[in-house]
């Protein structure tokens, strides 16, 4: 396995892949080892204080767009397919954790039952963290999504750093001495 290096990411980075999969955490330690600005995109898709109520799409694309145009270097994690092709077209890197499904929903399920409000990326007063539509999005949309990311990436001029199992994403860590408690 070779390891980009982390100079090589550029300025702006996407991290996207199934929920659980650690992208808030990998946001959250990358932010803070490269002082960029990061945006959580399931707390601007969702109305703080509720559990996990979206808002409407047109207001999610309108802070989607200013993050993208108000920061010079930045770190966007989550997936919401239809802003994809906006951000991927200013981004320098594209980070695609490309786990399997089990695994994200031990992770899913192991992370509501602590149900940490300090969590990275977690939505401001979300007492829910475990529900039904959820489960069945690990287990049968985001298996689906796969195509269409990969399409989405091959449309963009982004460098793609895919990451296809926790074991990798580890060395990453490592190897981009990144702080575990960051992470």
């Amino acid at each position: 396995m070779h390891i980009v290096p982390l100079e090589s990411l550029g300025e702006k980075i996407c991290i996207i892949g199934p929920s659980s999969s650690g992208k808030s955490s990998l946001a959250k330690a990358l932010g803070n080892k490269l002082d960029f600005k990061v945006l959580y995109l399931d707390q601007i898709a969702h109305l703080p204080n509720t559990n996990w109520q979206p808002r409407e799409k047109e207001l999610i694309r309108a802070d989607h767009h200013e993050f993208i145009n108000k920061n010079n270097n930045w770190i966007i994690e989550g997936n919401y397919s239809f802003l994809m092709k906006d951000r991927f077209s200013s981004a320098s890197c594209i980070i695609w954790l490309d786990f399997k499904r089990i695994g994200s929903l031990i992770r899913f399920i192991k992370r509501g039952m602590q149900n940490s409000k300090d969590r990275a990326g977690n939505l401001e007063g979300a007492k829910e963290q475990i529900n039904w539509d959820m489960l069945r999005h690990i287990l049968y949309v985001a298996p689906k999504n796969r195509f269409k990311y990969a399409k989405l990436i091959s449309e963009s001029n982004a460098m793609l750093v895919h990451i296809k199992s926790m074991k990798e994403l580890n060395k990453y860590y490592q190897e981009w001495e990144l702080d575990k408690r960051f992470g």
